[in-house]
């Protein structure tokens, strides 16, 4: 082999080939300086006091561990290829264009009061990547991103061979941005291996796979960079799911594509990048395979993807609100409101109470809730530990099915209260410039449609007294919205100054 132009290759220059040449320089110097210790030099010096050595032995050890790593990426390449596709879709946008009947209209606009901007469709063209998971008869199976193909008008799979197949949407479900889509064929065609992503840690090798910017068939290196990571507050990125985060290059056109172990097997779905350019920056993210998995069936035998629902309105705690309650720094979920006739109401679960653990599983937050009771089968039971005044509880809860989010919405009626309340802190105190005396307890939101909403409550509400009880906490408030065989509560509270009276029916 030429060694010149071994080391001046694009293999040699890899970033996997960089590091392990940094080990081998750093054990051939400790080699060389034990020896020069050891024994006198034969080395000829050449000017400038430099000596030049060869070790062999170590070379050739080096040379075997690359050849070794790269023959597993080969190999990892050989397997996964075959089972990742590129997809084309065409939507169709559609747009209003005003009406011009001559240049003048322009400048007078439309000489017909009545002429209406009319609608004109637009082809739009995209590019993304799916992953061939499952095969029944001639039906093949391909596993994408909701926002690759959500609402395509046409869909098409290319494979590495270069075939092409008209496929059609199976499913979609925006909340995990996952999507099947479904082509057939008679050609034997290999299925992607779905690995375990939850025995994935930091610092695991990983290769992204899939059709970055329209280039087919791509496999780029990086490591697990973290593991749960969540979706950015306020954006548009599918919540319920975490995310594992990899640094091997993502980019646009990868969505869809598979994140796979070096074992060749699937561990996520290659989703979203983080950047203020538009290109890789080294923070990619992926859906993990143990959250798609279920998902896959669901598309097939129901076309939609099933969630777990509890019936709560919840929230997270701050720090010092959970001192406040707890005199401890408590993590969980807080709840807010329970629907009525929820499972959440039925298994005695009320407003007030922090949701910390399910199924032995802590609870970190609200979103961490929201996740855990989300991929609950609708059906199940599940043992919720909450705590309620300082005390441990658990209660036992049979999961039911969530609805969509208009059905939700229209539910708000039976949200009991509606409302959240939070304690005045000094800090809050002086940031809305309110008096010393003025309360404990102010309304954080009302939701739209509630009781607390229709009896006319309004964020930014004082609470000072719920029926003969006067509310100098957090704490006070539930324990008297939570008070055993009382159907009204009579809220006394302070709003710009004028303190008025508002009743809420159970």
């Amino acid at each position: 082999m030429n060694l010149k132009r071994f080391f001046t290759s694009r293999f040699f220059t890899s970033r996997i080939v960089q590091i392990v040449g940094v080990a081998i320089a750093a054990l051939g110097i400790g080699f060389f300086s034990a020896s020069a210790l050891a024994r006198p030099s034969t080395q000829a010096s050449v000017p400038g006091g430099l000596l030049y050595t060869q070790e062999p032995a170590q070379a050739g050890k080096g040379l075997q561990t690359i050849t070794n790593i790269q023959a597993a990426f080969h190999e990892v390449a050989r397997k996964v290829l075959p089972s990742v596709v590129e997809i084309n879709v065409v939507n169709v946008v559609k747009a209003r264009l005003p009406t011009m009947s001559s240049p003048f209209d322009f400048f007078f606009g439309p000489r017909n009061p009545n002429d209406q901007p009319k609608e004109r469709e637009f082809r739009q063209e995209g590019l993304g990547s799916g992953v061939l998971v499952k095969h029944a008869g001639q039906s093949i199976y391909v596993l994408t991103n909701n926002h690759v193909v959500g609402e395509a008008e046409e869909i098409n799979v290319r494979l590495t061979d270069g075939s092409s197949y008209k496929a059609t949407l199976v499913g979609k479900d925006p909340k995990k941005d996952l999507a099947l889509v479904v082509f057939k064929t008679d050609a034997k065609i290999p299925m992607a291996e779905l690995g375990d992503s939850d025995v994935l840690q930091v610092g695991d090798w990983v290769l992204a796979v899939g059709s970055p910017l329209g280039f087919h068939s791509t496999v780029t290196e990086g490591i697990v960079s973290a593991i749960g990571r969540e979706s950015l507050p306020g954006s548009e990125i599918a919540s319920f799911t975490d995310y594992i985060q990899t640094d091997a290059a993502i980019n646009q056109g990868n969505s869809g594509g598979a994140l796979v172990d070096i074992h060749g097997r699937v561990v996520g779905i290659n989703s979203w990048i983080a950047s203020t350019s538009g290109g890789n920056v080294g923070l990619g993210f992926a859906i993990p395979i143990n959250n798609a998995k279920s998902a896959i069936e669901d598309f097939i035998t129901k076309g939609k993807v099933s969630y777990g629902w509890l019936g709560i309105n919840i929230g997270t705690l701050s720090r010092q609100e959970a001192e406040s309650m707890y005199g401890d720094d408590v993590k969980g979920a807080f709840v807010y409101g329970v629907y009525h006739g929820s499972p959440a109401e039925q298994a005695g679960i009320l407003p007030g109470d922090t949701i910390v653990a399910v199924n032995s599983e802590r609870i970190d937050d609200s979103t961490h809730l929201l996740l855990i009771v989300g991929n609950l089968t609708p059906g199940t039971t599940a043992d919720f530990s909450i705590l309620r005044d300082k005390q441990h509880l658990s209660r036992k809860v049979r999961i039911s099915e969530r609805k969509n989010e208009q059905a939700l919405a229209d539910q708000a009626s039976s949200l009991w209260p509606g409302m959240s309340v939070v304690q005045i802190t000094p800090e809050l105190r002086s940031r809305l410039d309110l008096p010393r005396n003025t309360g404990s307890v102010i309304v954080g939101a009302v939701v739209k449609g509630s009781p607390a909403n229709v009896a006319g409550l309004q964020a930014g509400d004082i609470v000072r007294r719920v029926n003969d009880h006067r509310i100098a906490s957090v704490a006070d408030f539930y324990n008297a919205v939570n008070e055993p065989d009382c159907s009204e509560l009579m809220f006394r509270v302070t709003r710009q100054g004028s303190e008025f009276r508002v009743g809420l029916v159970r």
